[in-house]
């Protein structure tokens, strides 16, 4: 593992590579690594001036001449669901998620390995191992969870955990003023429950009872159908050049 010095952190800028949202596009990013005992700070600020984690590593688009990449923030206080959500919500409410240590398992990576087959085969991540998933949940100096989706079972109420397979997955920071969903995953064969809306919607009501003003949900990237969904969750945040800006 690469040790850094935390006090002054240090920025480097990564080599052009293809875009994997824009067709023809070459993307570059600014990072630095987050360890040590000042990394949980370091990632609250980085995430609030627009930077994603990845693992031990805090990143953010610099792509010359090219602003299509927006970081995005709900709202939460302010938030209500649509109807659809609402829908979402209630075709849902046999799924109990339960937040677990930051701790990789067999299951997760089985169920991550069906959602990457089904649904971005063709994607970075394609070619992720065990391996590589372990480092992906594990490899952290900051405040993570992970939070689990199960069916509800006879002892949820008691437990507050679901039973029976694992059918969703979301990674999550949990910052000073929110929670930010580092990379969620679901079972195709459950689709039709619009589970990934669904892990959403519940972080946002988690950060609500917690008293957490936002939900990062990272880059919204203009032009990018399938990151499109992320509008959705309003009332949110975009930070642009002069700061966050509200968008109703």
């Amino acid at each position: 593992m690469t040790h850094q010095p935390t006090e002054t952190p240090q920025f480097y800028l990564t080599a052009p590579a293809p875009c994997p949202y824009l067709p023809g596009r070459a993307e570059r990013k600014v990072f630095t690594h987050l360890v040590g005992d000042r990394a949980a700070a370091l990632n609250d600020i980085l995430t609030q001036g627009g930077f994603r984690r990845s693992q031990n590593i805090a990143y953010r688009p610099a792509c010359e001449g090219c602003r299509s990449c927006i970081s995005v923030r709900t709202v939460v206080a302010d938030f209500k669901p649509t109807a659809s959500m609402t829908r979402i919500f209630r075709r849902n409410e046999d799924v109990v998620g339960a937040a677990t240590t930051a701790s990789p398992s067999s299951e997760q990576y089985s169920l991550f390995r069906r959602y990457l087959d089904a649904r971005h085969a063709e994607g970075g991540m394609a070619d992720m191992s065990v391996l590589d998933y372990a480092m992906m949940v594990g490899d952290s100096y900051v405040s993570t969870s992970v939070f689990e989706y199960r069916f509800r079972g006879p002892d949820s109420g008691i437990t507050g955990r679901g039973d029976g397979p694992l059918i969703a997955t979301a990674l999550t920071d949990v910052l000073a003023d929110g929670l930010s969903m580092v990379y969620s995953f679901y079972d195709p064969d459950h689709s039709a429950r619009s589970l990934g809306t669904f892990m959403i919607l519940d972080h946002i009501r988690r950060a609500r009872k917690m008293g957490l003003p936002y939900v990062y949900l990272g880059y919204w990237v203009d032009g990018s159908r399938k990151m499109g969904y992320k509008r959705r969750f309003r009332p949110q945040e975009h930070l642009m050049a002069r700061g966050w800006t509200r968008v109703d």
